[in-house]
């Protein structure tokens, strides 16, 4: 019987605000009282961002609360975080950001089936206004449609 894995948070925002192109799996560098702090579900990934700096790939903006039973040596719940990547996937990401318009946007945050904490994160384009527009339309139109059906079927 395998585990399946355990979301923590999702980032809602990114499919409005990001065309998403391509999705990795990341490891994060934590400490043991940001872990605990996860299992209790506390983490917000609204306005979080990954940046390639020297061949490592860093998040920002990642708020993890300090831990509820922890002590005076938490961590700082808005510091940058190391993300685990291969080195083949860390040049790819970098050579795709210097794109115009390409950004890393974290999509969510979970616990692996082994337990680990993971990040699925996307190489995506920002979306301009009237992108935003017609998305909302098709989505408008298809519920439209679904709920005409399921009327008709009654």
């Amino acid at each position: 019987m395998a585990k399946e894995k355990k979301q923590i948070a999702k980032n809602r925002k990114a499919t409005h605000e990001y065309e998403i192109l391509e999705t990795f799996e990341a490891g994060i560098v934590l400490s043991g009282t940001e872990v605990c702090s996860l299992r209790e579900n506390n983490c917000q990934l609204t306005d979080c961002f990954a940046l390639v700096r020297h061949g490592e790939v860093w998040l920002h903006g990642l708020h993890i609360p300090p831990y509820s039973h922890g002590n005076l040596a938490n961590p700082d719940p808005d510091r940058k975080r190391k993300l685990l990547l291969h080195r083949k996937q860390i040049r790819y990401m970098e050579e795709k950001t210097r794109e115009k318009g390409m950004a890393l946007v974290p999509l969510n945050i979970y616990f692996a089936a082994n337990g680990l904490v993971k990040m699925e994160l996307a190489i995506a384009r920002g979306k301009k206004l009237y992108d935003k527009r017609a998305d909302m339309a098709k989505r408008d139109a298809k519920r439209e449609i679904e709920r005409a059906m399921k009327e008709r079927y009654r």
